[in-house]
């Protein structure tokens, strides 16, 4: 992952545990409502990807008990990690582009709710993504994937007369005389593996995106109101498709780009689709960044626009997270694909504790207070989630007492310690496990592994109950807590 350039190691956050009574007093343990729903208290279990479905998209053993175990520390909500809409191959990731898959996505409610006593509200949320290929050798590159054109040809026609002659010459040519002959897209493709844009409009499947999407995202709304899901959350963040319609680099000329209403007229318009659909019992939210942080992408004056055209439309939540971009991802290794989280961008998504002056807690809570005011200023209420680098009550506690949001999620801190709000409303903050925010569980998403916490997957590994990781030397829960 990209590092500050003048970074320096920052300590945690001082941490003031409340007693008993003042939880209870909290707004932070205070109920609020999401739409048609409400939660017991304002703390929320983000989407996190564990790395546990079936090659095939289908709810596992491991799925249930990652999400029991969070279940048990009974927070607010959970979102269940970013779930394919379509019925297509894409690896260990929950899908929920077909019927079959209700079955096992019906029984993730049950067991949430049976391990939270029915005190936890369970959404999930549904994702599309384009293709994107793997970096491949150079000699591959050249003889099956490289499209010989004109451009070619004329380039190299002193040296090569056949289409095949064309490839044997880019294969052997220095890198200085490839960036003169290949376009700044077909470079990167060598380079990074090939990646669809929305903007590709001149491929048909990506041309007629927002034809096929709204009905693609409101079906994957219904399975999930059929499974007993209490909300879904449109995933419109970082690398995907819906957040690359939302992007200031989306220059479509179909009316699906350009201007900011242009950029927000497919999200609205597969909003409208979902609750035509869902009706009004199942909340839904839309997850999305208030600063792209890449070059030309979106910044907090994009993000204000577009929440209040979303409260607007109806939307019962907004949660707001930030980066996560393939533009400045770093190059990936032969045979890999790129992780959009190895960039600049991805590190305002998820610092860590070698950082810069401002440091990796609470990153991302000016730019989600700014987007929340004009939410309220234009006449809505609707409820704001904030996220990044949250892991003490006074820190959570102050920005709901200022106005900054209205829920408060923590991703990292609940994967260290999925008892922690529980902790903190019995009064037993002193019991807490603190994430130490070195990214050691991204660094095994990056490499597509069961997602762990250092904190927690060596203890008690020779336990006949504790479920380890496919290499053996992990454990794939954190410890229980009573």
């Amino acid at each position: 992952m990209w590092r500050p350039p003048n970074r320096r190691r920052h300590g945690l956050l001082e941490a003031r545990w409340p007693s008993k009574p003042e939880a209870e007093a909290s707004r932070l343990f205070s109920p609020v409502s999401l739409g048609p729903i409400s939660l017991e208290q304002r703390t929320w279990v983000p989407a996190m990807v564990p790395w546990r479905a079936t090659a095939d998209g289908f709810v596992t053993d491991e799925v249930l008990g990652w999400y029991e175990r969070f279940a048990r520390g009974r927070p607010g909500a959970i979102v269940v990690e970013a779930t394919g809409i379509r019925d297509v191959e894409s690896g260990p990731l929950l899908r929920i582009g077909h019927d079959r898959f209700l079955p096992g996505l019906a029984e993730l409610v049950r067991v949430v709710a049976r391990a939270s006593g029915g005190k936890t509200r369970l959404l999930i949320q549904i994702i599309d993504f384009l293709r994107i290929h793997r970096r491949p050798t150079t000699e591959k590159y050249f003889s099956r994937y490289l499209l010989v054109t004109d451009e070619h040809r004329r380039a190299l026609r002193a040296r090569a007369k056949t289409d095949d002659e064309i490839r044997t010459v880019l294969a052997a040519m220095p890198e200085a005389e490839l960036e003169t002959v290949l376009s700044e897209r077909e470079l990167e493709a060598l380079r990074f593996g090939y990646r669809e844009r929305v903007t590709d409009t001149h491929l048909e499947h990506v041309r007629e995106l927002p034809r096929v999407l709204p009905d693609l995202f409101a079906s994957a709304a219904s399975r999930a109101e059929k499974a007993g899901f209490d909300g879904v959350e449109l995933h419109y963040a970082h690398a995907y498709t819906m957040a690359s319609f939302l992007s200031a680099r989306n220059d479509r000329r179909d009316g699906y780009g350009g201007s900011l209403e242009g950029r927000a007229r497919l999200p609205l318009e597969v909003l409208a689709r979902v609750r035509a659909r869902v009706g009004t019992g199942l909340a839904v939210g839309a997850r999305y960044l208030t600063d792209e942080v890449i070059h030309g992408g979106s910044r907090a004056e994009d993000a204000e626009f577009f929440a209040v055209e979303l409260a607007r439309a109806g939307v019962d939540f907004l949660s707001l997270s930030r980066g996560g971009k393939f533009e400045d991802a770093k190059q990936p290794r032969v045979g890999e694909a790129a992780y959009p989280y190895t960039g600049r961008s991805g590190y305002e998504c998820m610092p860590t504790v070698l950082s810069d002056e401002v440091g990796p807690f609470g990153r991302n809570v000016a730019d989600v207070q700014t987007v929340r005011s004009s939410v309220r200023k234009a006449g809505f209420q609707t409820p704001v989630v904030v996220a990044g680098g949250i892991s003490t009550f006074d820190q959570a506690e102050g920005i709901l007492e200022r106005a900054g949001a209205d829920i408060i999620g923590a991703a990292r801190q609940s994967l260290a310690d999925p008892d922690w709000f529980r902790k903190m409303h019995l009064g037993r903050g002193d019991e807490i496990r603190r994430c130490s925010f070195t990214n050691y569980c991204e660094g095994l998403d990056q490499m597509h592994k069961q997602v762990t916490c250092r904190l927690w997957d060596r203890l008690e590994l020779d336990s006949p109950d504790v479920p380890l990781a496919a290499v053996g030397k992990r454990r794939l829960l954190a410890p229980r807590w009573s």
